[in-house]
């Protein structure tokens, strides 16, 4: 991208004054050359972060099965446990550099 904070940096473009006494643009120039770009292909995560959202997703199903079909804590507590594993195995893996 061009300096634009060095005076100059749009050329030779004068400022004219317009309605209500506003200065406009007199023309558009462009910052950067028409560059033909090319952008990678689409990202969407490597298999590893998605079986650990898979496993957070579950962990949080059973545990919401838990407390909804009965007073089953241990189920509660076992889905509450496989979300932390879960959580882990993101950090673990680095997760938070997946994204685009």
């Amino acid at each position: 991208m061009s300096n634009q904070v060095e005076p100059g940096s749009v050329g030779s473009v004068a400022a004219v004054p317009g309605p209500a006494g506003l200065a406009e643009q007199a023309a558009f120039v462009p910052q950067t050359p028409v560059i033909p770009v090319s952008y990678p292909k689409p990202f969407h995560g490597r298999p590893v972060s998605w079986v650990a959202v898979s496993t957070i997703m579950v962990a949080f199903l059973i545990g919401g099965f838990a407390l909804i079909f009965g007073p089953t804590w241990w189920l509660f507590y076992f889905g509450l446990g496989l979300a932390g594993l879960g959580g882990l195995l993101a950090l673990a893996t680095n997760i938070f550099e997946d994204w685009y």
